[in-house]
């Protein structure tokens, strides 16, 4: 475990604890060591060990999400969902990294039962105009105006259900990075369940339909135009990533079909991708491939593998993705007392984040109660080089600078 000491240079990196008594957890990252250098609370509450997905207790990845800390481009405001209680919490970030609290408002969302699903965020620099997204709908999208760290909340709200699918779980929000397009991906037609034989009854988006990416055209106060539904390219679309200095071009990460593709945005809003690029799924399905992250320089995609613990690392050149390391680094395991959906044990990993100077990978382990730094090699391995305790399950979202 990362050790006590001197404080060493370099990023900044934030975690939020997902616990009833929501925190941010700020690290001091430099050479890959992580020291903890305090805990602020959100001034909300998160679900804590408690999954509102499946209704059960002592599962990891509660909301099914990405992207629950986001920062502005400048780096002078932190936003965190609180899940608990369905209200989001902003931050001023100082220069040396220290967060102050500054607002905390609901989002709109009414909770049901033991906790709320506010889970993911986007933030529009253009308009500053905050977005939330909930798993549970009808209304899974919220917006706040943003001015001198406080939110004041839009009346306008929007669904990502169609006609006949009335219940539907998005796994996040993702602005272009112009500002055009808001986009959600899809990873459940309905609420999961359970079947007489206690196997997961489970509608995954995009399997048959071809309707699993929505996508709403931003205007330039921001609200958001008619949605589009659309193909995903693959099933149970998860983590949309876009190639950085890249408007259009994107990799989504599939959690049923268990890979990858390099996607296309056009300007009028229509996308196209790639064939999936699959790991190997010998252990089980679905591996639960979910969440990506892409080095500065374009020529790496690390996903984690939530049905597998581990990463696995993919090549892109010439705007091809094949798979480099499968796995990228060792399988960490947990307590043994979680079983993913392939019904294999697993820790539970969930989001990740890569440093600004594409050297090391950050990933979290909730069910191995651990947060781990990587060194990445250029063969595309990720060699460990520090690990820290953190809250057992619930912990959630990584952003830094």
């Amino acid at each position: 475990m990362a050790q006590s000491g001197k404080m060493m240079n370099g990023g900044n990196l934030y975690m939020q604890t997902n616990g009833v008594k929501n925190e941010i957890i700020c690290y001091k990252t430099g050479d890959g060591k992580l020291k903890e250098k305090g805990r602020v609370s959100t001034g909300g509450a998160g679900s804590g060990t408690f999954k509102p997905i499946t209704g059960h207790d002592g599962e990891p990845n509660a909301f099914e999400g990405v992207k629950s800390v986001i920062m502005s481009a400048d780096h002078k405001l932190l936003f965190a969902t609180n899940g608990g209680d369905n209200s989001v919490s902003c931050f001023n970030v100082a220069d040396d990294g220290s967060l102050k609290l500054t607002d905390v408002k609901p989002t709109g969302q009414k909770v049901s039962g033991k906790s709320g699903t506010a889970k993911s965020l986007a933030y529009a620099e253009s308009s500053k105009t905050l977005y939330v997204c909930h798993s549970f709908g009808p209304d899974h999208i919220h917006c706040f105006s943003v001015k001198d760290g406080m939110l004041t909340r839009k009346e306008d709200s929007y669904s990502v259900n169609t006609t006949d699918k009335t219940d539907r779980i998005p796994t996040e929000i993702v602005l272009t990075p112009d500002s055009k397009f808001l986009m959600t991906d899809i990873l459940f037609d309905k609420r999961p369940g359970m079947k007489p034989d206690r196997t997961p009854d489970l509608a995954v988006a995009n399997m048959n339909d071809k309707d699993g990416l929505v996508i709403f055209p931003v205007n330039k106060d921001g609200s958001l135009g008619k949605a589009d539904f659309t193909e995903a390219g693959g099933a149970a679309a998860f983590d949309i990533a876009f190639l950085h200095g890249s408007n259009t071009k994107f990799i989504n990460g599939y959690a049923a079909a268990g890979g990858i593709a390099m996607c296309t945005i056009n300007e009028s809003g229509k996308v196209s991708c790639s064939p999936v690029v699959k790991i190997d799924q010998k252990i089980g399905m679905p591996s639960e491939l979910c969440w990506v992250a892409i080095t500065p320089d374009n020529k790496q995609v690390f996903a984690t593998v939530f049905g597998y613990s581990y990463v696995s690392g993919f090549k892109i050149e010439n705007g091809n993705i094949t798979v480099m390391q499968d796995p990228a680094a060792d399988v960490v395991p947990g307590d043994g007392k979680f079983k993913a959906l392939d019904m294999v044990v697993s820790s539970g990993p969930n989001d990740s984040w890569i440093s600004p100077d594409g050297k090391y990978f950050y990933q979290i382990y909730p069910n191995a109660s651990i947060l781990i730094s990587y060194k990445i090699t250029d063969d595309g391995k990720l060699k460990e080089e520090d690990k820290i305790e953190i809250p057992y399950t619930s912990p959630q979202g990584l952003a830094g600078f």
